[in-house]
């Protein structure tokens, strides 16, 4: 199945535009993040900053899908091979997390997957504007940090 992918610049020009249409229509959408695990084992993981929305914010890779046409693994295995150009099979996938959040204005259910990445080369694709393989989110920097990557990392600790 192929996405249309829209180029980061009218990303950003139309993200706003989106997010308000989200606040009033209020349309039930599903969504994935992948939490890539380095594959040294050395607890190291991908994190991600979209070159639209909110541009400082890292986050994980990932991408809304439709229930009828995809599982949410096979959506964050397409999501990471469009984003990083990395090929990992839907069964590699681990569901971390599945949450219903209304944060733009829609009603999203958003599963948090984790994989261990096949290879640490990644190719971004142009919606990202920044890929760094990380041990603890202060690397970050002072930069927002997304909600979904903090859940994410948080069930790495968790027993």
């Amino acid at each position: 199945m192929r996405h249309l992918r829209l180029p980061a610049p009218i990303l950003r020009v139309i993200a706003p535009g989106m997010r308000l249409w989200w606040r009033i229509r209020k349309p039930r959408t599903f969504g994935v993040k992948a939490l890539l695990l380095h594959p040294d084992g050395a607890g190291r993981f991908l994190a991600v900053r979209h070159s639209y929305s909110d541009p400082t914010r890292w986050g994980l890779p990932g991408g809304g899908y439709k229930p009828t046409l995809e599982t949410p693994a096979q959506a964050a295995a397409r999501e990471v091979a469009e984003e990083l150009s990395l090929v990992v099979p839907a069964g590699a996938f681990t569901v971390l997390d599945t949450v219903v959040t209304t944060l733009e204005g829609k009603h999203d259910t958003l599963t948090i997957l984790r994989v261990v990445a096949p290879g640490e080369h990644v190719s971004p694709s142009p919606e990202l504007a920044e890929v760094r393989w990380i041990e603890d989110i202060r690397e970050l920097e002072s930069a927002p940090v997304s909600r979904w990557l903090m859940t994410a990392v948080a069930h790495l600790s968790s027993p």
